[in-house]
């Protein structure tokens, strides 16, 4: 007799069967297993949400300590404007005199590391999950993504899992990267390729002052 999706229970003799989101039967222990990681999962949607309505307040000093609360580690003088959204905020590092536009994405399941005086312009989408397209279940893969020092990556850009991106690169708007980019290389189109070097040799620059109440 099916109760659920995912729960049977049989007759002869009577017990509840329970199995995966593919019909695979799974073991009591495997079964609590699996309790354990969505009640987790739906507390942290939870929190997503309540981080989604604070991510829109235009007072930083409000929107940090929510982020740090969450999990994410914030440099000195590095702000993150309105909007931006999170998958797992604890798996997301900043360094210091970085700025991240309006409405980003960080992906957060694996770990992404942004270094120091890094630009990132509004509506960039950072993802380090994805499908495996391959596999008969379509299971998730995770890899992490590193952006070096100096890095400006322009509107709606998307930078896919498993990227390093080499201090002092460029990301052009719209590109989408889906493999690593050389240090001070300027990348654009879909998917992202090399177009140029950025001349400027020596970087030590600080970014300023971001909008104040974005």
């Amino acid at each position: 007799m099916r109760l659920t999706d995912n729960i049977n229970l049989g007759l002869f003799p009577p017990k509840f069967i329970f199995s995966d989101r593919m019909g695979k039967k799974l073991s009591l222990s495997e079964t609590l297993d699996k309790i354990i990681v969505r009640l987790a999962n739906c507390l942290l949607d939870f929190w997503l949400m309540i981080l989604g309505w604070v991510t829109w307040c235009p007072f930083w000093f409000f929107r940090k300590t929510f982020f740090l609360i969450s999990g994410v580690k914030m440099g000195k003088g590095s702000k993150i404007h309105t909007g931006c959204l999170f998958f797992n905020p604890a798996g997301v590092s900043v360094g210091d005199d970085s700025i991240i536009g309006f409405r980003t994405f960080l992906d957060g399941r694996a770990p992404l590391k942004i270094g120091s005086h890094v630009d990132i312009a509004s509506e960039v989408m950072i993802y380090n999950s994805e499908h495996e397209i391959h596999s008969s279940d379509m299971r998730p893969t995770e890899s992490p993504v590193t952006i070096g020092d100096y890095v400006f990556i322009g509107p709606r850009a998307i930078v896919l899992p498993g990227v390093k991106i080499g201090k002092g690169a460029v990301v052009a708007a719209g590109a989408v990267v889906t493999k690593d980019v050389a240090e001070r290389m300027i990348v654009a189109g879909v998917p992202a390729k090399n177009i140029t070097e950025r001349r400027v040799k020596k970087l030590d620059y600080r970014l300023g002052r971001s909008r104040l109440f974005q």
